[in-house]
């Protein structure tokens, strides 16, 4: 085993524990930045670019015909390889954590569907599962099995809120362990169908599962309710006959009592299991390969790498699968970095220099959650590990792609938490969806006073009636403190009136006064 360490370049505050790794033909590419994605990369996607032991981000693309995938931290991720060509998969993504501190329980297929020297384009669907749909959870896996020709993916373990009755104001985000069902989801029909077995009676998270045809090995874990890290090696089988499935679970000998362990494939039957922690404040440093072969596993103790004295005296680590055999691993960065999210980089080669290479491996069946949260566990219990599938490769595009975090905005200030005015009373632990059209974020209005700011329709009053008419029409918005002063500034419309044609004066017709002589004179020859 070889460690090397990799510096990180103006990027290094979106790499925190929690997000994941997805390799698309030998490119690694990341996903589940903290926090929302923004204008440099809406889609949250990066293309993790690893040059001279230097890692540069880079924007990736999504096609016009996905749906929007937030930025999960802690999810289940599996590949599932397609039936008519080996080489083609998509990575199945299920859960995790919003940057709301949400929980998600979507599930959605990533795949590659175009890719030139300098853009890569993805395409994410979302998936409609009906039947025993598990609930919203993090620190679970999801693998996928194959039996009698068929293909199945098994989900398990992992943490949820608690339920919305038993919270307080104290401890409204608190987590438990999701019971401890195994989940069978057919994506062919769209159904899901849990079961209940009697030998898996705590539920587990931060745990490690390795598949391998219709047999799934589950390992280590933590139990929040018992503060224990299950000791148990379980063999869950699962056959796909004409009828129902049957699944029967079995409790192995030589397990290992650890949890946010990482584990990395070396070849078609060899894995090699690496980090974690033993206790609350307690870091496993030690190195485990596990063998599967015949419907049987073999966990042997290998030859731990030179670690370094920055990993051996940290308090926590974390750190993902890379493929073919190596393992991300980070460390919290010194209080003295100008950065003050920033952490460390390394990068674990578990194979020796002529096994690097050998062809990439035909499957991966490997699936681990992504870490501890340590919101969630004692204080050292800090490993939020990701959910990495990928190689260090290197890639031939522009500099001038590289995604730099110095150039966006301020998120405190642009985000839907915001204190949009003196009577705001929006707080992201305490909101509650007020409008219809609400699901996880309130409801914003821009008010077009100056430059420009965002307020809450709920902070401006605003029934759902108005809401959806300013939304609809094209017309401008001034909140409650600038609608006077708009209108004081606003100049009355000038009338414009119509012009009519100049009416010609009538004229007087002329009358001809007569004397009382004459009119006389006149009486008397008209009488004669």
């Amino acid at each position: 085993m070889s460690l090397q360490m990799v510096s990180t370049i103006n990027n290094s505050s979106l790499l925190q524990p929690g997000f994941s790794l997805l390799n698309f033909d030998g490119h690694v590419f990341f996903f589940g930045q903290k926090g929302w994605p923004k204008r440099s990369c809406p889609t949250g996607v990066f293309l993790l670019d690893i040059k001279q032991n230097e890692l540069k981000m880079k924007p990736a693309f999504f096609s016009k015909d996905s749906c929007y995938l937030p930025p999960l931290r802690y999810p289940a991720l599996c590949t599932l390889r397609s039936e008519a060509r080996a080489d083609e998969y998509q990575y199945i993504i299920h859960g995790g954590k919003t940057p709301n501190n949400e929980l998600s329980d979507k599930i959605y297929f990533m795949s590659l569907v175009s890719k030139t020297s300098k853009k890569m384009t993805f395409q994410c669907v979302e998936k409609d599962l009906g039947g025993d749909v598990p609930e919203a959870r993090y620190g679970h896996t999801i693998n996928v099995v194959h039996s009698r020709g068929k293909s199945m993916s098994v989900l398990f373990g992992g943490r949820t809120y608690t339920p919305l009755p038993q919270r307080t104001t104290e401890k409204w985000n608190s987590v438990v362990d999701c019971l401890p069902s195994v989940f069978l989801i057919d994506f062919e029909f769209g159904c899901c169908t849990s079961y209940i077995l009697p030998e898996l009676q705590d539920g587990l998270s931060f745990h490690v599962s390795v598949a391998r045809d219709d047999t799934i090995y589950i390992l280590g874990g933590h139990s929040l309710q018992n503060n224990t890290r299950s000791p148990n090696l379980y063999k869950l089988k699962i056959d796909l006959p004409l009828g129902s499935p049957a699944v029967t679970c079995t409790i192995l000998p030589g397990g290992i009592s650890v949890s946010s362990a990482i584990v990395t494939q070396i070849s078609d039957t060899e894995f090699v299991l690496v980090g974690g922690y033993h206790s609350d404040n307690q870091k496993r440093l030690a190195c485990n390969t596990i063998v599967l072969e015949d419907s049987k596993i073999e966990i042997v103790e290998s030859v731990s790498p030179e670690w370094t004295p920055d990993i051996k005296h940290c308090r926590m680590w974390f750190g993902c699968d890379m493929g073919k055999g190596s393992v991300l691993l980070g460390i919290p960065g010194a209080n003295k970095q100008i950065i003050p999210d920033a952490n460390y980089f390394y990068i674990l080669r578990c194979k020796g220099a002529e096994e690097d290479k050998e062809e990439e491996l035909i499957t991966q069946n490997c699936s681990q959650t992504s870490g501890e949260d340590p919101g969630d566990s004692a204080p050292f219990e800090d490993s939020e590990e990701f959910c990495f599938s990928a190689e260090a490769n290197s890639f031939d595009a522009d500099d001038a792609d590289i995604y730099n975090e110095d150039d966006e905005e301020d998120e405190s200030e642009t985000g839907y938490w915001i204190t949009c005015c003196a009577s705001c009373n929006i707080d992201i632990n305490t909101w509650v969806p007020f409008y219809s059209t609400e699901l996880n974020k309130p409801a914003m209005i821009l008010c077009s006073s100056g430059a420009g700011h965002w307020v809450h329709a709920q902070c401006m009053d605003l029934s759902e009636t108005v809401l959806l008419r300013l939304s609809e029409a094209n017309v401008k918005y001034f909140c409650n403190k600038h609608v006077d002063l708009n209108k004081g500034l606003q100049t009355p419309q000038k009338v414009v009136r119509l012009k009519k044609p100049p009416m010609k004066p009538l004229r007087k017709k002329k009358t001809m006064k007569l004397s009382t002589s004459t009119k006389k004179s006149f009486l008397r020859r008209l009488f004669e």
